[in-house]
């Protein structure tokens, strides 16, 4: 398969050069080497470097409009469910189920992407879980039996890692360059984080405006156009691993491979933070008179991890990644107790919604970083898969991070819940201060 090809010197010149008293954006590419060279204008950033890769806009287009869905079908799900049988119990119970097959289903899409190539495997799983979808909604609509609707949300479980897809594309196309690919993840995680900031808004809206369906089916639609438009571009999709890889040639699973336990604890650990701080910030808000407010207090901690993973994407880290991520974790520890004395102090939402601001300005780094550990001990040809592992880990740490949020905001108080992220993100800290076997050999 053709793959674009790009000048380099001998030694790989990196996406940033920092010197004495200026930031030069480094070559990346004949055309960026011509018009630096000839001083006409000012040298593209980053990210428009990354983005001139042929075919990037393409992928990327795609893949952020098959992503969006992922912020808008659980919310859309629970709108639905609790606006037409009365009861958020139910509806509550329904998205959890999903969230379970999800992490049972996934990592076993992700292994067929890998074997077979994205666009044989994605397109068709894709396709169940819109029919998934639509089936659910027609349920609800209908007023079908409760079982129908745990049947028909848990078929939305084959719905392909999207943002793990894309991550293995730029993997691909900027093989060598590290540079290059910490641009690329941190661009996908300030995608992420943009998608779950407008996903819910865009769900409320629909659902609101139109009818209580509605969410669910431009979700649906936005999925399957995004997919059909994302796997049509075979130019830049990786190579499937059975191409690459001798017959009867047995790989290490993702699961196993050195280095990898701790960081999925990582990220279950992360799942916690973001779980937790979701519950304890809808129930802080409700107890002050102001429930409706809880959506933008947390689009605005959505927002500053956004921000802080474009920054972050834009300079070129000076340590490798392995000793940047405890540093990471260990400020995002301490940024999360800001939420917790405002919280506890003058409850004030301004102050809260201040301070969350700050607080998910460490978030993105840590999974940029994180992302980038899961990358380089995922086994060759394996990437969607040990991606998607990264991925479940998230999932079920929200998951337990929503329960004991909700326990702590039911027992205790919504001030007192924000000792809840605090301690899960303590505990992700822990884990990467551990001297575990096969993190040294791993950089």
């Amino acid at each position: 398969m053709p793959q674009p090809t790009f000048a380099r010197s001998p030694a790989p010149a990196p996406l940033l050069t920092v010197t004495a008293d200026t930031l030069v954006a480094a070559d990346f590419g004949p055309r960026a080497s011509a018009r630096t060279r000839a001083g006409a204008g000012r040298p593209p950033g980053p990210y428009r470097r990354l983005l001139a890769v042929p075919g990037a806009r393409a992928f990327t287009a795609g893949n952020l409009t098959a992503r969006l869905p992922m912020g808008m079908f659980s919310v859309s799900a629970v709108v639905m469910i609790a606006g037409t049988r009365d009861s958020y119990a139910l509806a509550g119970a329904v998205t959890a189920t999903g969230l379970a097959a999800t992490a049972l289903v996934a990592p076993w899409t992700a292994r067929l992407i890998d074997r077979h190539g994205q666009a044989r495997v994605a397109l068709p799983a894709t396709l169940i879980a819109v029919l998934g979808s639509l089936a659910l909604l027609l349920c609800v609509r209908h007023g079908a039996p409760d079982w129908t609707l745990f049947a028909a949300y848990a078929a939305t479980a084959t719905t392909p890692n999207t943002g793990g897809m894309s991550r293995a594309r730029w993997a691909h196309l900027l093989k060598g360059d590290a540079a290059a690919l910490h641009t690329a993840n941190s661009f996908e995680q300030a995608a992420d984080e943009l998608c779950f900031m407008l996903g819910p808004v865009l769900a409320v809206a629909l659902c609101g405006a139109l009818f209580p369906e509605a969410g669910t089916l431009v979700g649906a639609f936005l999925l399957l156009a995004g997919m059909l438009l994302f796997t049509a571009q075979r130019a830049t999709e990786p190579p499937p691993a059975r191409a690459r890889h001798t017959a009867g040639t047995r790989q290490v699973p993702p699961l196993r491979a050195p280095g990898m336990p701790p960081l999925l604890a990582v990220c279950l650990a992360t799942g916690g933070v973001f779980g937790s701080m979701e519950v304890v910030t809808i129930a802080f808000a409700d107890a002050h008179g102001h429930g409706g407010a809880a959506g933008v207090i947390l689009a605005l901690q959505a927002a500053g991890s956004c921000a802080a993973g474009l920054l972050y994407g834009a300079v070129r880290p000076a340590r490798p990644a392995q000793a940047r991520l405890p540093w990471c974790v260990a400020a995002m520890t301490a940024l999360l107790v800001l939420p917790a004395l405002a919280a506890a102090g003058t409850g004030s939402l301004a102050l809260l919604g201040a301070t969350l601001l700050l607080a998910g300005m460490a978030t993105a780094p840590t999974m940029v970083t994180t992302m980038t550990l899961v990358q380089r001990r995922t086994p060759k040809g394996r990437l969607n898969e040990g991606m998607t592992l990264a991925v479940t880990g998230l999932l079920g740490g929200i998951a337990c991070g929503s329960a004991a949020g909700g326990w702590a905001a039911d027992h205790l108080s919504a001030a007192a819940g924000y000792g809840v992220p605090v301690a899960a993100a303590a505990v992700a800290l822990v884990i990467t201060l551990l001297p575990l076997p096969g993190s040294r050999a791993h950089h």
